[in-house]
């Protein structure tokens, strides 16, 4: 089992940055992959970053591509994502997840999910 922590989300106002967190604990971190995912009311979950277990390859979604960040530091446990230059459209739930078997970007590959951390960008 893998218990997932997210923090850092919050009001913030178009152009700010913000920086989420997520603390991961039950399980070997260094073996998981993980990712970033965020939903709206009514709609599906979707990825908006991943990163493997060692760092060496990372993928994001077309529309943070240059302005989120995934990163992660494996003797904390801890996932990041680092995001700049915020759009009201990036106004979501945030969730961390961890992926035990073949990195993937599709969420339904990901087996371990944390609660969800609201974001919310005003205009």
């Amino acid at each position: 089992q893998v218990q997932l922590v997210e923090s850092g989300g919050g009001l913030v106002r178009a152009g700010d940055s913000l920086r989420l967190s997520c603390a991961a604990s039950g399980r070997t971190f260094n073996r998981l992959h993980m990712g970033w995912f965020r939903q709206t009311p009514g709609k599906e979950r979707d990825v908006v970053a991943t990163i493997t277990s060692n760092s060496a390859y990372t993928n994001y979604i077309d529309s943070v591509k240059g302005r989120f960040t995934i990163s992660r530091d494996n003797a904390k446990n801890t996932v990041y994502l680092q995001m700049n230059r915020l759009k009201p459209e990036d106004t979501a739930v945030y969730y961390c997840a961890a992926d035990s078997g073949v990195y993937a970007t599709d969420p339904r590959k990901y087996d371990y999910w944390g609660q969800g951390t609201q974001v919310t960008v005003s205009s």
